[in-house]
């Protein structure tokens, strides 16, 4: 299988969540450990909120780094966390320590601008693309070979919804000669029938407690690299 990418973190109650530096650090040796190729973190401040602030993007990235050398890390910029345009820009120009590459929603106000400055500080961008309307504006903006890959992402948790967005989008991106590699990223009960899709198809995957809290056969997971070692199963790579 292509890339296997774990969101180690993000908006989730799940007890296993790393949170801290140290704690997203163990968590990634894991993952990598289990199989892991990529990996999509979150950054938090002192008081466990979801942080694009260079202090602790930078304290982050540094344990990460230390723990899972040549892994390449990629930083969300999701704007939840900040949705103010013009203030992302301003807390991500201020970044010292660089990503590897970032998630970049198309449809997010300002992710032009804000992939541009990225870029010409030498970070790669992964297009992330969450609907058809998304797909349509990637397809539009042209230039392709400036991204790394592009993550087609199904946020719809039932399976049979899931599988329907992907092949959409997928035939979007497809009928526009789009050849870039592809990620392939479900939440919920949707996750392991994206995975398994993806498997079918030679693509890669993004998961991770972020986005499921239960391995195929329907029993609670207990951390990240669980999953990696499920996916890993799933898809025969193992």
């Amino acid at each position: 299988m292509a890339h296997l990418q774990v969101a180690l973190n993000g908006d989730s109650t799940h007890p296993a969540m790393p949170r801290t530096a140290d704690e997203i650090a163990r968590d990634a040796a894991g993952c990598v450990a289990a199989g892991a190729t990529l990996l999509h973190l979150h950054a938090f401040d002192d008081d466990g909120r979801e942080s694009l602030e260079p202090t602790h993007v930078g304290r982050m990235l540094r344990a990460v780094r230390a723990s899972c050398p040549g892994i390449p890390l990629n930083v969300t910029t999701f704007a939840e966390i900040e949705p103010d345009p013009r203030r992302r820009l301003e807390l991500v120009s201020g970044w010292t320590e660089l990503p590897d590459l970032i998630s970049a929603n198309q449809g997010e106000q300002g992710i032009d601008d804000l992939s541009a400055l990225l870029v010409s500080r030498g970070v790669a961008i992964e297009a992330c693309v969450l609907s058809v309307a998304d797909a349509e504006r990637f397809v539009a903006l042209g230039g392709w070979d400036r991204f790394e890959r592009l993550v087609i992402e199904a946020m719809d948790p039932d399976p049979e919804t899931a599988l329907g967005l992907i092949g959409e989008m997928e035939a979007v991106v497809a009928a526009a000669g789009v050849g870039l590699e592809q990620l392939e990223h479900g939440i919920g009960h949707g996750t392991w029938a994206v995975v398994e899709r993806a498997a079918r198809l030679g693509k890669g995957v993004r998961i991770g407690l972020e986005d499921v809290g239960t391995l195929p056969d329907g029993s609670v997971v207990g951390s990240n690299a669980e999953l990696v070692v499920a996916t890993r199963r799933l898809t025969g790579t193992d």
